[in-house]
């Protein structure tokens, strides 16, 4: 049994494809929404993924590999983009284009900070900006 079987939600993650890899993007589009947070950990994000996957399944708009980004812009909300197929109507879309570095963290919100700072030290290792 799977893990989107067992918590009837997402399968499992598997951070290899994102570990400490460049990802490169054409376009890739993505539903965007804001999650209100306090001291960067989300109070609504529950809500919102489940109103944003109701709006992306009746626009048949699900992404075989649907990914979830999150700009902590503040302590005090984030924006949130879902990667989609297609536009959907009564939502935000956005398309990003670009090289980017990824890196996998795993664990409690309270070390967003700490994170955060290793994700620099990790960008400027690789002579990026």
């Amino acid at each position: 049994m799977n893990n989107s079987t067992k918590t009837n939600c997402c399968p499992e993650f598997n951070p290899e494809p994102w570990n400490e890899k460049e990802i490169i993007w054409n376009d890739k589009l993505f539903l965007k929404d804001k999650v209100i947070s306090f001291f960067h950990i989300p109070l609504n994000f529950g809500k919102v993924m489940i109103k944003n996957m109701e709006k992306i399944k009746k626009a048949d708009a699900i992404d075989e590999n649907t990914i979830v980004l999150s700009n902590e812009k503040s302590l005090w909300g984030s924006d949130i983009f879902i990667s989609v197929k297609k536009n959907i109507g009564d939502a935000e879309t956005i398309r990003i284009s670009g090289k980017f570095l990824s890196k996998v963290y795993e664990g409690s919100y309270q070390n967003m900070g700490k994170w955060i700072n290793d994700m620099k030290n990790y960008v400027l290792s690789k002579n990026k900006k």
